[in-house]
């Protein structure tokens, strides 16, 4: 399969393909362990700029009641229910959307940037800085045949500055979100 760079792909807006993306997070528990979750409903674009890869910018929503934990026992308790729709977590039924928009991209070189943007959950907005790693690009993606291309992703933040406080330190207040995803060109 042949790649391309980056900067030979064609300009244009690039939606997320749902099949090929993954949005998990992890939280210390009781610093024994780091519970792993995701979300399973979320959607994103890239209005991507081939020639200056700094001017993209990227707009994510995240559906707050999609939290997927794998919680061993959902006869005993809806664990998934309690995180999105408590006061104490996600509040989704007050606030469904998570939203994040790109504000900044920096290149530190052809396969690495940093990007700045506003995330807001709980109706609180804050700035987010993702470390990206631009994994790839093909021109014509065999499967899809559209020029796709192919990031990962990680910050972390604190859950705290958010609202959510609850079990602090018991449950850790950093939370590292690790984005895996890929984009067709429409």
């Amino acid at each position: 399969m042949a790649k391309s760079d980056f900067t030979d792909m064609p300009e244009g807006t690039y939606t997320l393909d749902e099949t090929h993306a993954s949005l998990v997070w992890k939280v210390s528990h009781m610093g024994l362990s780091n519970y792993t979750a995701l979300f399973t409903e979320f959607d994103a674009s890239i209005a991507f700029d081939p020639a200056d890869i700094s001017q993209s910018r990227v707009t994510a929503t995240v559906d707050a009641n999609s939290v997927e934990t794998h919680y061993p026992h959902p006869k005993e308790t809806d664990f998934n229910a309690e995180l999105a729709n408590s006061d104490s977590w996600f509040n989704a039924k007050q606030y469904p959307v998570i939203r994040f928009e790109s504000t900044d991209i920096e290149m530190h070189s052809a396969r690495q940037a940093s990007m700045t943007g506003n995330l807001t959950m709980r109706g609180v907005t804050k700035p987010v800085t993702f470390d990206v790693t631009l994994n790839g690009a093909m021109a014509l993606q065999p499967l899809s045949g559209k020029p796709t291309l192919g990031f990962s992703a990680t910050t972390t933040l604190n859950r705290s500055d958010w609202g959510m406080t609850k079990h602090i330190p018991t449950v850790g207040d950093a939370v590292t979100v690790t984005i895996e995803a890929e984009f067709a060109r429409q």
